[in-house]
């Protein structure tokens, strides 16, 4: 029998916030979490991209000196996200072996990866700390949740790059339905803000180059727009049945309807321009949660505002709503917060459930001249959504050719 599948707890530190909530607040309000980078080495390697999205809360400012120390910061991310989402869903008295984790990374500990490549180059092998290998590994933010809340029914690591965070929901929504566990932390991390993936995203004329205006770099189907902007933090969600929550009282903030996730099998960087495989994520998402295009009320869009991935985009749309899709509003948050890599799926996860939660689409700043071949809705002052029943879809796309989907509906308490 399927089950109905919750959302009862969340948590995010982001561009924007330290919290779920201060992060949704800072973007219905218009905000930017995009500023200049201050750090010695931006001009110690003549970046040609200075300005990130930053987390406004560090993992040294909240987490125990122990803690911080022995995590990379991709991995603090994570364990501040993670405690709040657990806090915010009541810390469930569930027996941990009925507790999963399906967390995410696109890149994982790469600062403690290079830190420790420097101190071998520099100073030799004896310096290399001991602990340098569990900090860097991909599975390490997983692992970190699991023996803190604690969690043993399971603890798996998704890495598909952009999409890697949004595959770790839609797949905690299959080891619920398949028994595995009552109850799943979810969600994703990346700390990349280092001069190599910034010079190596430059080259590949990724990056948006606006150092002049940082806060309006990041400008989805908008005609100026130049290249995503790299962001850093993390977002997580507890999910469990519909039944289970209900039993132990819990708040609900909306139902995860369904996921899914298909292959472009095209390019390894550049999208299908086409968007035939997004598509057909999109649907099977809709599928699995029993709708068909007419009954979406809002999407979060990827829209990373890179020339090539927004119009392969909204071809994807077009495909799948054809007609209707003028009717859909939607939000494209990345414009705000940068882009968060392997985090960016749960981030924008977060935001649609609270969309639905508060009935209210947030905006997408930045669109000054909105690109002619993109017709979208597009939200651009934080606008009311419907009454009644609402369906929301979530778009991630990676580098890899990963397309990643998830679909949540507004629940009543």
């Amino acid at each position: 029998m399927t089950k109905k599948i919750v959302v009862t707890g969340i948590g995010a530190t982001s561009p924007l916030g330290g919290t779920a909530q201060d992060s949704w607040k800072a973007l219905l309000a218009g905000e930017s979490g995009i500023t200049a980078l201050e750090q010695d080495w931006v001009e110690k390697y003549d970046l040609p991209v200075k300005f990130a999205g930053q987390a406004k809360v560090q993992g040294h400012e909240v987490l125990e000196r122990v803690e911080w120390k022995r995590l990379d910061p991709s991995s603090q991310f994570a364990l501040i996200s993670a405690r709040e989402a657990w806090a915010d869903a009541g810390a469930p008295d569930v027996d941990p072996i009925r507790v999963g984790v399906d967390y995410s990374t696109g890149i994982g500990g790469l600062w403690t990866l290079l830190d420790a490549w420097d101190t071998l180059r520099e100073k030799g092998p004896r310096r290399v700390l001991p602990m340098t290998i569990p900090m860097l590994m991909p599975n390490a933010a997983s692992a970190a949740i699991s023996m803190n809340i604690p969690s043993r029914a399971y603890a798996r690591t998704d890495v598909s790059a952009c999409a890697s965070s949004t595959e770790a929901i839609a797949n905690a929504y299959d080891h619920i339905q398949q028994g595995l566990a009552d109850v799943v932390i979810a969600g994703g991390t990346e700390a990349v803000i280092h001069p190599m993936p910034i010079a190596s995203f430059a080259a590949m004329q990724a990056l948006s180059k606006r150092n002049d205006s940082p806060a309006t770099a990041s400008r989805p189907f908008d005609t100026s727009r130049d290249g995503f902007v790299l962001g850093e933090g993390a977002a997580t969600i507890v999910l469990e049945s519909e039944e289970h929550a209900l039993a132990r009282g819990a708040h609900i903030y909306a139902e995860l309807a369904g996921g899914a996730v298909t292959s472009d099998s095209y390019h390894i960087t550049a999208p299908d321009p086409e968007g035939s495989a997004a598509a057909r994520a999109m649907l099977a998402a809709l599928a699995q949660a029993g709708a068909v295009p007419s009954d979406v009320d809002h999407i979060n869009a990827h829209a990373t505002s890179t020339p090539v991935g927004d119009i392969a985009e909204y071809r994807s749309l077009l495909r799948v709503f054809g007609d209707h899709l003028p009717n859909i509003p939607v939000s494209a948050t990345k414009a705000a917060t940068g882009h968060l890599l392997g985090g960016t799926g749960a981030l924008e996860a977060i935001f649609t459930i609270l969309a639905l939660h508060e009935r209210m689409a947030p905006p997408t700043i930045n669109l000054t001249e909105q690109d002619p071949e993109i017709p979208l809705d597009v939200v651009t002052t934080a606008r009311p959504l419907r009454d009644g029943p609402l369906l929301a879809i979530s778009n991630s796309f990676g580098f890899g050719g990963h397309n990643a989907v998830v679909a949540f509906r507004s629940y009543d308490n």
